[in-house]
């Protein structure tokens, strides 16, 4: 399985950053971070031409985070993204990270799935960690590893 994660905006050097490395070092699946670059206080219609294009690049099933979303359990998340490897085009799945105004509904319209941290605001570099951290909590789930406890 190949996992994407594009994400709006630029992270600068912080310890968010060094997490996201830590996540990605410690993945056994093939997981990549793209930074996407929009203009400073983009909207998020004009950061949704940059998502698209982007995603036009590799067919993939697309999870938009977004506070609309569906929140799941952990262990529920990890048996998501189990069926969705088998039925993701080019077993390739995009989790999509947008702006600080969130996405266009043009970016909406392209997700299979809308996925949510809950009801609260999340900066979104601290998001990016976040969703390392449980994909990396659902490969071990799903190897049986006692990571992740009930």
């Amino acid at each position: 399985m190949k996992i994407r994660i594009l994400a709006v905006g630029r992270q600068k050097a912080s310890p968010a950053k060094e997490l996201c490395a830590e996540y990605l070092k410690r993945m056994k699946w093939d997981v990549s971070l793209r930074e996407i670059d929009s203009p400073k206080a983009a909207t998020s219609a004009q950061e949704a031409p940059l998502i698209l294009k982007e995603l036009e690049k590799q067919p993939s099933l697309v999870v938009a985070l977004d506070e609309r979303g569906e929140t799941l359990s952990s262990p529920a998340f990890a048996q998501k993204l189990s069926g969705w490897q088998h039925a993701a085009p080019a077993n390739t799945i995009t989790f999509l990270i947008g702006g600080a105004d969130g996405f266009d509904n043009s970016v909406r319209g392209k997700s299979g799935f809308l996925l949510s941290f809950g009801k609260q605001t999340w900066p979104h570099m601290l998001v990016r960690v976040m969703l390392l951290e449980q994909l990396y909590r659902a490969q071990q789930i799903i190897a049986g590893h006692p990571y992740h406890r009930q």
